[in-house]
């Protein structure tokens, strides 16, 4: 049902009246998410807990990101590993893989319109959560506002800023900063469009071959200077915990509504008797 009605006429063009329903709808999925719950076994409570687990390891251990970005870091050379002509084909891979996944999405969602809401809700809530996860709290949010500093800018690696832990914010970068990683959120998205929109006849092949291809996409970055381990693991850890709330208010609270719908229609009429 439409829930934004446009009203022309006069000189003033086009105005737009929001339905009540369309709020009230809206409203309802928050409630119901509310009133459901959220157990220790949902994906919401494992992604909380995943995050705040990782988040407190690397707080604790900081060393272990310098550690780890040593590993592929040469005095002499650098970062070799960023001139290796097959991890650079695979970095640039993928912008088409993100481009051609999100142009099939968009066609599942403008073709979910005329054949049903099944195929669209799914499209509509993966295209939300690129943007909301991807581009607004890791992109928009993390990587504008906590400056840290990239591996190839800190001392320890030949650059003249100054090595921060993860979650502190530093002054160490102006924009486009290390903390935490945008394609490495790209990329757990990737994986998550393979578990939200493959058949099952195709998930076991189709699925560890996505999480194979984001995990090298996102790695590679440390292999490049250009990400420490734990803005790609927190970044995943983050992303996850984004898409999990999203699911929760986009594709499980409206199913949980029509079966409740359905529960009062179904429901016996107690007729009073007299005696």
């Amino acid at each position: 049902m439409t829930h934004i009605q446009t009203l022309r006429g006069g000189s003033r063009g086009a105005r737009f009246v929001v339905r009540p329903h369309g709020v009230r709808r809206a409203l309802q999925k928050l409630q119901l998410s509310m009133a459901a719950g959220i157990d220790h076994a949902s994906p919401v409570s494992v992604a909380l807990a995943a995050t705040v687990i990782l988040s407190a390891y690397f707080v604790l251990l900081p060393g272990v990101d310098l550690a780890v970005s040593g590993l592929f870091y040469d005095p002499a050379f650098g970062f070799a590993a960023s001139a290796d002509p097959v991890l650079r084909a695979l970095r640039k891979s993928s912008s088409w893989v993100m481009g051609l996944t999100l142009l099939g999405l968009i066609v599942l969602a403008v073709r979910g319109w005329w054949t049903g809401w099944r195929e669209a809700r799914k499209a509509l809530f993966l295209i939300t959560g690129l943007a909301l996860a991807s581009g607004v709290v890791v992109n928009g949010v993390f990587k504008s506002m906590w400056g840290r500093a990239r591996p190839i800018q800190v001392e320890a690696f030949g650059g003249e800023a100054e090595f921060s832990g993860a979650w502190r914010m530093t002054d160490q970068c102006l924009s486009n900063c290390s903390f935490v990683s945008g394609e490495a959120s790209s990329a757990a998205w990737l994986a998550a469009v393979a578990i939200v929109m493959t058949p099952k006849a195709w998930r076991a092949t189709v699925i560890p071959l996505a999480f194979a291809y984001a995990a090298a996409l996102s790695f590679n970055r440390i292999l490049f200077g250009g990400h420490f381990l734990s803005d790609i693991v927190l970044s995943w850890a983050i992303t996850g915990l984004v898409l999990c709330l999203l699911h929760r208010v986009m594709l499980h609270c409206p199913v949980a509504a029509r079966r409740a719908r359905r529960r009062r229609r179904v429901r016996p009429h107690v007729t009073p008797v007299i005696a």
